[in-house]
């Protein structure tokens, strides 16, 4: 499989799922990578025959479903390693809820992100959120496992959270668990801002793991808006054998979705 372009619908404010993945294949992208929470207040609430009009609309607009983002923002109250049960194992029952709506689209990968779901708390040790956060990747992986889902653990910068803020602490979490459907993505904003090396030897340091990659600029824009040249980290993807998506994910909206999707796209295909 060859390096494939996708594009995150958050952007896309407002719109019908529908709509962006008619439009994203208009403009050649090969998938389109879902936040949950721009669709519902909870995953629960689709109904399994929405999830097929969802997925058929997909296959006739001609896009894949690239996965899920953004797991954690809605419904209120999620947090991976919270001390208090109730809260952590909430969290852990929707992390499968996710897996199970992750796979009803046809989807491969979730990056697991939500920096301000996952902050190491006041009072709380590294050691004992580390602990909690495995506990609940490992209880819901055999379920990835068995609908072909992939966890991404994301690397987020400091700036963003104080837990996993690099890829190197990201990977010790993804082989202490060592389970196939638990990898890593990089994103490449966080990359620029949260790593000790540039983003290619990022890269080269997580490749046998690497199952995913977020296309961002410095700036909070897509890339090819800002400063960041993605000439190198093309080739670095290449050089170790990616086989994924570079997806497009922004968190500055202002240019609009049209603009944000067009220039991300003609910037990318001078390197993909």
């Amino acid at each position: 499989m060859a390096i494939k372009l996708g594009i995150c619908n958050e952007m896309f404010q407002g719109w019908e799922i529908e709509r962006v993945f008619r439009y994203a294949a208009e403009l050649g992208y090969d998938g389109v990578e879902i936040a949950p929470f721009t669709l519902a207040g909870s995953v629960e609430d689709i109904t399994q025959s929405q999830r097929w009009k969802m997925r058929r609309a997909a296959e006739e607009a001609g896009v894949e479903v690239v996965g899920l983002h953004w797991l954690f923002v809605k419904p209120e109250g999620l947090y991976i390693n919270h001390p208090d049960d109730s809260i952590r194992l909430r969290t852990q029952d929707y992390l499968l809820r996710l897996v199970e709506f992750c796979g009803d689209l046809g989807g491969r990968v979730m990056v697991v992100g939500s920096p301000k779901q996952r902050n190491i708390l006041e009072g709380q040790t590294y050691r004992d959120t580390y602990r909690r956060t495995l506990e609940v990747l490992q209880a819901v992986l055999p379920e990835a496992e068995a609908l072909r889902v992939t966890l991404c653990l994301e690397a987020l910068d400091p700036h963003q959270t104080n837990f996993l803020t690099d890829t190197e602490e990201a990977m010790r979490l993804v082989q202490d668990i060592a389970h196939p459907n638990l990898q890593i993505m990089v994103d490449v904003r966080s990359a620029w801002f949260g790593e000790k090396e540039e983003v290619p030897e990022v890269i080269r340091s997580v490749a046998p793991h690497l199952r995913h990659v977020h296309a961002n600029d410095a700036n909070c824009l897509g890339p090819g808006m800002g400063k960041v040249d993605f000439g190198p980290i093309a080739d670095t993807l290449r050089e170790v054998g990616y086989e994924g998506y570079v997806s497009v994910e922004v968190f500055d909206f202002s240019p609009g979705p049209e603009t944000i999707a067009q220039r991300s796209l003609h910037y990318l295909k001078r390197f993909f």
